[in-house]
């Protein structure tokens, strides 16, 4: 069940399964880039405006799971387009984001119909001078079960586009879960223990 938490504006009503902060793994393997098992934390929220916010942090893992290095990071807000009343059923996204290695990207996509399940491309792509070759991309994001699942294709002026990164992800407990639960709590907090 997709909770649709209380002060969520209108128009991204359709992006609430994405709400909250998901962590597990995943494969990063690109020609020209270290192949590796990666780690991830994601956190989508919002503040009651029309926009979703977005940041990712992973990591690369060693063949115990523990972390190595940090391995790429990104940020960005993700829109309900075409839906400016929040009551047209339009399906329309579009993702402005931006990463630690200097690429700014434009992504617009579609939820899928009837389940919660995101796909999208590249519309535009700028790089500092410094970041790595890239010239588009694409993703899909879903909810499988209880688990978020996500899949990136990335393509660079010497490689045609290929899936590059994919994560399995759960969600963690959020603080605002935590605080309600600690409301529930006797005021003294000794009688937990008791």
């Amino acid at each position: 069940m997709i909770e649709i938490p209380s002060g969520l504006h209108q128009d991204v009503v359709s992006l609430a399964f994405l709400l909250g902060t998901w962590e597990g793994a995943g494969v990063h393997d690109f020609p020209g880039a270290e192949k590796c098992n990666f780690g991830q934390e994601l956190i989508f929220r919002h503040d009651g405006r029309p926009f979703v916010e977005y940041r990712s942090r992973s990591w690369v893992l060693d063949a115990e799971g523990e972390k190595v290095r940090p391995l790429e990071n990104e940020s960005g807000f993700w829109r309900v387009t075409g839906n400016p009343h929040g009551n047209t059923g339009a399906r329309e996204i579009e993702v402005s984001s931006v990463r630690d290695d200097g690429t700014v990207e434009i992504w617009y996509g579609e939820l899928a119909d009837g389940k919660p399940q995101i796909e999208l491309a590249t519309d535009a792509v700028a790089r500092i001078e410094g970041a790595p070759p890239y010239t588009g991309g694409k993703r899909l994001y879903g909810l499988v079960g209880a688990e978020l699942m996500w899949v990136g294709e990335k393509a660079a002026p010497e490689v045609p586009l290929r899936p590059y990164m994919s994560g399995q992800l759960k969600k963690v407990l959020s603080p605002a879960q935590l605080v309600k639960d600690i409301n529930d709590l006797p005021d003294d907090g000794i009688a937990f223990f008791r």
